[in-house]
Order: C-alpha cells, then structure tokens, then sequence
C-alpha cells in the first residue's frame, strides 16, 4: 500500500482543524490550550485510507503567525497540501505566508480547499474563488481544483476525498534505497514503552532492533518497537509517518529538530553550502551577516548569512550563499529550507543545500562562487568530481560522498566506478574508500619535484633527500598512504629514483666545482694512503686546511659512491682496505672458527683505537658474532 503525507496550510481560523476531523472524526487539537484557545498551536496528526487504496497520513498545521516555525516543521517530508482559505475571509497574510513555504520547500502536488462555506452567498463564493484564482496564479496550485467544502454539514466533503484518491494516485513511491533520516517532530514518554518519537520517515527504512544514532549529539540507541499509524509494525520506510520507541534512551536526550538515522551514516555541521531565493515580496534587499533563522527538517537554528558574491541580495534575487549557525545542524544535499527573518519574524527566503558539511569560504573568490554553482544542476558524477577537486590533498571519504551528494549506495559507487576508470579520481585508501582528484595528485606531484630541485641546488654534493624529510615538507593533511602512493606513482614514471632512504630527482647527478673535485681528491688519497689507521675527520680537515662544513659536504658525498664508510662518529675507512680485511677475516674463520679480539688486533696491524670499532662493524654487517669474548663466524 503506498504511503502517503498530506500537510495542511493556511490562516488561522480558517477550518484546517475543522476540515481534518470531518474526514477522518480524529480532533488533532490535543493540548489543553488549544481546546481553551480554539486554535492549533502544535503539530497534530491523523491518518485515513482513501478509496483507491492509498493510505494517508496528515499533518494538521497552526495557522497562527506565531506558530509559523511549527507549521516548518510540519510542512518536512509532505506529499500534498491542502491550502485551507475561509470563504467567509479569502486570503489572508498567513495564506500568503504558507503558499510561500511551501513553494520554497519544493511541495509539488496540491489542491486549494474553500472552507466555511456555510457562512456566505453564492454571490460571495464567486468573488472569493476569482480572489483564489488569482492568488494561486503563477504557483504550484495554478489551476489546481478549488474544493468547497463545510465542515459543520458535510457539504462537499466527499468531493475533496475523491480529489485527494486522485491526487494521491498520481505522487510517485519514494525510494527507500536511500539513507535513513526521520526528522524528529515530537518527543515524548509511555509508561511502558519509555521515549517515543514520531515524524516522517524522510528517506531509507528502519526495522525493530536497528541501532540508531542521534544527531547531532550522537548518542546511540536501538528500536525497540514501531508504529505507522497506532499500529504495531516491524518495518518502516520513506513517506510513513513513524512512531519509535528506543531501548534505555532517556527522553531529556532528543529532541525536535534532532534527526534520527543509522551510526556514523550522516554528519552535523556549523555551516552549510546554499542556493538561497530571496522571495519578490521582500521589501528591501538583505545584507550580508545578515541575522536570520534557519528551518530546514524539523529545526530551527539561529545563524548569519554570508553573501559570498556580493554585499546585498535584492528581493527576487537567486544566489549561492554560505550560512553560519549557532549551533549544529544535521542535512544532506538537496535538502530544502526556510530563512525566515531574525527580527520582526517573517518569512523571507528559502533554496535547497548545496553542501552539507563545507569549509569555510572567503567571500568573493571566484573559483568557490563557481564551483557552488556547478552544484545546483550538474549531473551526479560533476558534483562528485567538483567534491573530491576542492577537497585538496585531503580527499573525500565515500561516507562523506553520500551525504555531499545524497545518493544511493550502489548508485554513488557506480559513478566512483566510472570516474576512477577515466583516471579524473584516485583511490588513495582502499580501505577507508578515500578519493583525491586527479589534479590535486599533479599539483602533488609538482610540489615534490619542485621540492626536490630546490634540495638539489641547495645541496649539490647530496646524491639525494631523506624520504621523511621531503614528507615533512608537503602538507599535513596528506597522509602516508597518498604520500607512498605518488612516490610508487612518480618512481614507476621514472620522474624520480628511490635509493634506501633517499629519493633523487632522475636528471640529478652530483656536479662537483673546481676546488671541490680537488678537495674530493685530497682526501680520498688521505684515506687511501692512511689505510687501516685514518685520522679522525676534524684532525683531516685541519691536516688539508679544508673548512670542516665545505669537507664534511664532499664526505658524505664519498660515503653515498660507497668509497669510505663510517665506523662510529668522526671515525671513517676506505672502502677497499676494509673489503681486504673482510676478506682475511673470513678465511681465517672458515680455517680456525673462531678469533679474540687480540688475534683480530693482530691481523689488522693497527691498535685498539682502530680494531675494535673493525671488529664491531663486522658485528654489525652480520659478518661475525660475538659469543663471550670471541667472535665467529655468522654464517659458518
């Protein structure tokens, strides 16, 4: 049976109330005060089949302008509305003010009922319909049925029943592929049954043991039962309007405007991303930080508008805006809202999200403007690109993607699929399902070459840069997996040359000057010519009166073309002669197993200044192993 929400609108006193009790014999006024005031203050609910087989639920508004922020809340997640104008009155500010919500919140099907009309003429009635006609002129009820209707004799009832079976059959079944979100509009406890909570199921499905999280404070519970219209049910989707009962969930803990969905599936955010209208009946335009309240869901939230391309909007004017709230709001993309303003409180504007969860913007750049306007209209696939594109180095998760983009699981996956193929996306952490855009990966990869050069021209005589040094460097919101994936990326392109712990550019070679070629030489004979017993480098470099930095420089370049190496600090050998005693070592082993260290001190020549640091790289290098006070063979 397909669901669906009717929502009623329109000025106080007009019979919303009146008209929902004639047809279903449910009073939707509940609270005390609004049977003492005879007007609706709250939200009130009743549900009904109709004759096609449709089952209706409906959502009684208050028309009062004070309650015009319940009668938001009311209008979230509805089908139809009914736009309820008193015959005896016609059209009044608050059916002005209503019509206008619900343009904004993007309400497509609907039908004018004309109440009271047991109190007028017909003389009346026909002003009073050419009144509506021309009210309802160039909106979404143009050429809608116009319904008269009494509440207190029946008259025309019937009539307004098979309008809504007709209407009804006509709106489209929602999906329910989407993510699950239930924006709270009423909170209360049973005895028995603990917190309740009601709204309509706006997207997804919910099932009785399902976990839960409240957003945005992101406390966590489970269903414990579920009711679609006082009946007990074990599943409920999108377009119900759905009682929940949670297991151990106190009720100071939810609240309206809150919204309930599954853990870590949506995420709440200071700011939002917008395409605001500002309605034509405004009679000036709004400045930028503009105080204002916003309403989108079931919320209401205090925040300042943020003109990003210009210092006023002008009544009638469209435009991308970034808002910044008081407090956390919980939305997806495409959600629709209402800016009403801050002081006298009217409504004054509306649109839909662009981004849920953005960054803060500057005002008047360019590329931002555009890029928030590329997400108005583009095709999925363009949106996710203009995402992953503005998310830098960083990159989007595919979580994040589902909210930025409000699409399907298998849907956004397809898009990633096609995207990744034509190589405009780059999966950089398969397991987290973290996605760069292909030019933030070149800007990446010119950052490092660039890097790169300038160590090199810095640093001639280094054949190349420390892989964590060069990582130090690039910015810390790219994170290893990228880090070591543009490495692989730029080592298989043959753009650089990775050697241990040091990455060269590949057109790097060490370019020795003049002097230092012959500083190279000088000293590489020092060490040739001084064998097994070199002095230690700072007494060299005073020997070849050579400035320590500018020798230090030309060493490590020996040490990188594995001419010398280092024994312990300031104690360095040639190659070659080490490789010769490495080579006696060995035999020796292989003949008599084991050596002290006074026959290793033999075998070198040289004293226990130079043997025993010989004797511990060899430990070192896995050629020996020291067992007590002699050494063998590692291998033997």
């Amino acid at each position: 049976m397909k669901q669906i929400i009717l929502g009623t609108a329109g000025h106080v006193d007009h019979g919303k109330t009146s008209l929902v009790k004639a047809v279903t014999g449910i009073n939707t006024d509940r609270l005390k005060e609004e049977k003492l005031r005879g007007i609706t203050i709250e939200l009130g609910f009743a549900s009904m089949d109709l004759p096609g087989g449709q089952h209706l639920g409906i959502v009684d508004v208050p028309g009062h302008e004070k309650f015009v922020k319940n009668m938001v809340a009311g209008a979230t997640g509805i089908d139809i509305v009914a736009m309820v104008i008193a015959a005896d009155e016609g059209v009044m500010p608050q059916t002005r003010e209503h019509m206008e919500i619900c343009t904004l919140l993007d309400v497509k099907y609907g039908l004018v009922v004309l109440t009271k009309i047991d109190l007028v003429d017909e003389e009346w009635l026909e002003l009073v319909v050419d009144d509506i006609k021309e009210f309802t002129s160039g909106t979404f009820l143009e050429d809608k049925p116009v319904l008269p209707v009494s509440s207190v004799t029946g008259q025309g009832i019937p009539e307004f029943i098979k309008a809504l079976d007709k209407l009804s059959a006509m709106i489209p079944v929602r999906s329910s592929t989407g993510l699950f979100r239930l924006p709270v509009d009423r909170v209360f406890s049973m005895k028995g049954f603990g917190t309740v909570i009601t709204g309509t199921l706006i997207s997804g499905n919910v099932r009785t043991g399902d976990k839960v999280m409240v957003y945005p404070s992101g406390i966590t519970s489970k269903v414990r039962g579920i009711q679609v219209h006082n009946q007990s049910v074990s599943f409920a989707e999108a377009g119900m309007r759905t009682a929940i009962n949670f297991q151990g969930l106190e009720r100071l803990y939810v609240n309206r405007g809150e919204v309930i969905a599954g853990p870590e599936t949506l995420m709440s955010s200071y700011m939002l991303d917008m395409s605001l209208h500002f309605l034509k009946s405004n009679k000036k335009s709004i400045k930028n930080r503009t105080r204002v309240r916003f309403h989108a869901g079931t919320c209401e939230v205090l925040g300042n508008l943020i003109l990003l391309d210009r210092e006023e909007l002008a009544p009638g004017e469209t435009t991308v805006v970034q808002l910044r709230l008081d407090s956390p709001v919980t939305t997806v993309k495409d959600d629709k809202f209402v800016i009403r303003s801050y002081s006298p409180v009217r409504t004054i504007g509306g649109g839909q999200i662009l981004n849920p969860i953005p960054k803060k913007h500057k005002r008047f750049k360019p590329e931002i403007i555009e890029s928030l306007k590329n997400l108005v209209d583009h095709v999925p696939e363009e949106i996710i690109s203009c995402h992953v594109d503005e998310s830098g180095y960083q990159g989007v998760s595919f979580s994040d993607l589902r909210i930025m983009t409000n699409l399907a699981e298998k849907e956004l996956y397809g898009d990633l699929q096609k995207l990744l193929s034509r190589k405009i996306l780059i999966c950089t952490d398969k397991e987290n399902q973290i996605y760069i855009h292909n030019n933030g990966f070149k800007k990446l990869k010119k950052e490092i070459s660039l890097f790169l050069d300038n160590y090199h021209k810095a640093n001639p005589l280094k054949t190349g840069m420390r892989k964590e040094e060069l990582k130090s460097k690039l910015p810390p919101a790219m994170g290893s997996k990228l880090f070591n994936l543009m490495i692989n990326q730029m080592i298989k392109e043959k753009d650089i040359i990775a050697e241990e712990d040091t990455i060269r550019l590949s057109e790097h070679t060490v370019s020795l000057g003049v002097d230092q070629a012959d500083i190279r030489k000088n000293i590489l004979n020092a060490y040739l010519k001084a064998g097994l017993a070199p002095p230690y480098f700072k007494e060299l470099a005073r020997i070849l009166n050579i400035e320590n930095a500018r020798a230090k420089d030309v060493l490590m370049l020996l040490i990188d073309e594995g001419l010398l190496f280092k024994a312990k600090e300031e104690l360095y050998f040639y190659a070659d002669a080490v490789n010769d005693l490495k080579n006696k070592l060995v035999d020796f082993l292989v003949s008599n197993k084991e050596i002290t260290t006074p026959q290793f001190k033999d075998m070198t020549g040289v004293s226990r200044k130079y043997a025993i640091p010989l004797i511990e790289y060899f430990d070192s290098r896995n050629v020996t192993i020291r067992v007590g006070d002699i050494r063998k063979l590692r291998n033997g």
